[in-house]
């Protein structure tokens, strides 16, 4: 389901429109502060262009300025037009261009994207650079207060205009092979998410061990900081998590820790964690077991963790993909804690990426295939839909990409039995078109199907 929400998503934006690179268009009828934001708006990319000349490895190679990021900035005429204006005039930010560049050279963001670099490039380090470094400096900051017409608002004006750009880059496609990367790089990005779901209960146990462990060494030190209740430090599920190799592997390999990236978060959720009933029922079991603790932990992530908003705020900061994603990974995240319950000892409950190689190749071929014979399923549509009752025109465009994509699922994948391909796109039509498309792309899948069975260009 996942693989096909990701190419149903990624071919809305692919064929909506030509899907170019774009910058944020000044605002019409801009306020001061507007003018602000939007001045700020474009100094930061200048910015982090310079940062990208900055940080050199040897042989003089550049390997943030060589990022396709960068590149897309380089080549907008609004950008081409401030370097020049740049070359005769200071920039606002200079003074402070070099001390943001070492903190990205020391950054684990840009070590980690020099490790990945060999295999394939990374497309979020500057989102990453940008949200956990650049934005969040406090001589930057402080010099944004200096600029004319300064607004709090403003600076939040600037950053959600930034949030569009990168997820502008993201869509954007020069190619077909670059919108093919854009589905791998979000599958992997739905894969860190699955991961950091199933890493939060651990961050959290040994956020209250911290806590509890401080509570001991007080000077004057209660009963029950002496003696608390272990039940939830103790817990299970946690023990399981923090030895399952595949979770470290994981973990280590793309250096993931709530704890170090936000502790604030962390301790946030720990302190909704404590005061859900949930927690209060749990802690006061006259017994538990690797069951009761399993429970626990399915609760808390589906009554409190995913109904926090600062959570969800967090989350929409680190990454334009998870929005959407959560519904479903959340989903994978609950069964793997049911996984581990049901496993036996030489199991492995952590889900794969993939099942097998037929999978992995699944949604790549899938998305290609739509958009190479995009207008003869169109035309399917089109001949299928009744002229008297409908304008075609008029479809809501979601309803025919979800359509276009199950017809090339029907067609060029025999193994998978049609009515499962019918029932999985209906409910990605209901989840994202309109509230009747689930119904209407069901009876015009059906419609097509028994027509193209008819011709004998199906099977099934």
């Amino acid at each position: 389901m996942l693989i096909r929400i990701k190419v149903v998503q990624l071919l809305y934006s692919y064929l909506l429109t030509d899907n170019r690179f774009m910058l944020e268009s000044q605002p019409t009828s801009p306020t001061k502060e507007k003018r602000f934001a939007y001045s700020l708006y474009l100094d930061m990319l200048v910015l982090m262009i310079k940062i990208s000349e900055r940080i050199e490895k040897r042989g003089g190679y550049l390997p943030l300025h060589d990022t396709r990021f960068i590149k897309k900035l380089l080549a907008d005429d609004k950008i081409k037009s401030l370097q020049q204006k740049f070359r005769n005039e200071i920039f606002p930010f200079e003074r402070l261009v070099e001390p943001l560049a070492e903190l990205v050279k020391e950054s684990g963001i840009y070590k980690n994207f020099q490790k990945k670099a060999d295999d394939t490039e990374d497309d979020t380090v500057w989102e990453n650079i940008f949200n956990l470094i650049i934005s969040v400096n406090p001589a930057l900051n402080n010099a944004f207060t200096t600029r004319e017409n300064f607004t709090l608002r403003g600076v939040e004006r600037m950053k959600g205009m930034m949030a569009e750009t990168f997820k502008n880059f993201y869509a954007s496609r020069d190619n077909i092979s670059d919108a093919v990367n854009t589905l791998a790089y979000s599958m992997d990005r739905a894969r860190e998410l699955y991961f950091r779901l199933l890493l939060l209960p651990v961050e959290l146990v040994n956020l209250r061990e911290n806590q509890i462990e401080d509570n001991r060494n007080k000077f004057v030190p209660t009963a029950e900081d002496l003696n608390p209740n272990m039940r939830f430090v103790e817990n299970g599920l946690v023990a399981a998590l923090r030895e399952d190799p595949d979770m470290l592997a994981y973990v280590e390999e793309n250096e993931l820790s709530w704890m170090k990236e936000d502790p604030q978060l962390l301790e946030s959720l720990l302190k909704a964690v404590m005061q859900s009933d949930i927690y209060d029922e749990y802690m006061r079991f006259p017994a538990t077991d690797f069951h009761t603790d399993c429970e626990f932990w399915r609760d808390i992530m589906k009554h409190v963790i995913l109904n926090d908003e600062n959570f969800l705020d967090a989350l929409e900061t680190k990454s334009v993909f998870w929005n959407d994603d959560l519904d479903i990974i959340s989903t994978f995240a609950i069964k793997t804690i049911k996984r581990f319950e049901d496993a036996r000892p030489d199991a492995h409950p952590v889900l794969p990426m993939y099942k097998d190689e037929e999978d992995a190749a699944f949604g790549k071929k899938l998305f290609m295939d739509v958009v190479k014979n995009k207008d003869v399923y169109r035309r399917y549509i089109d001949d299928s839909v009744s002229s008297d009752k409908w304008d075609t025109d008029r479809l809501a465009f979601m309803d025919v990409v979800v359509t276009m994509t199950a017809l090339s699922e029907i067609i060029n994948f025999p193994k998978i039995p049609l009515v499962v391909s019918i029932n999985e796109y209906i409910e990605i039509a209901k989840s994202y078109s309109t509230s009747k498309s689930g119904a209407f792309v069901n009876g015009l899948l059906y419609s097509i199907t028994n027509k193209l069975r008819e011709e004998g260009k199906i099977q099934k």
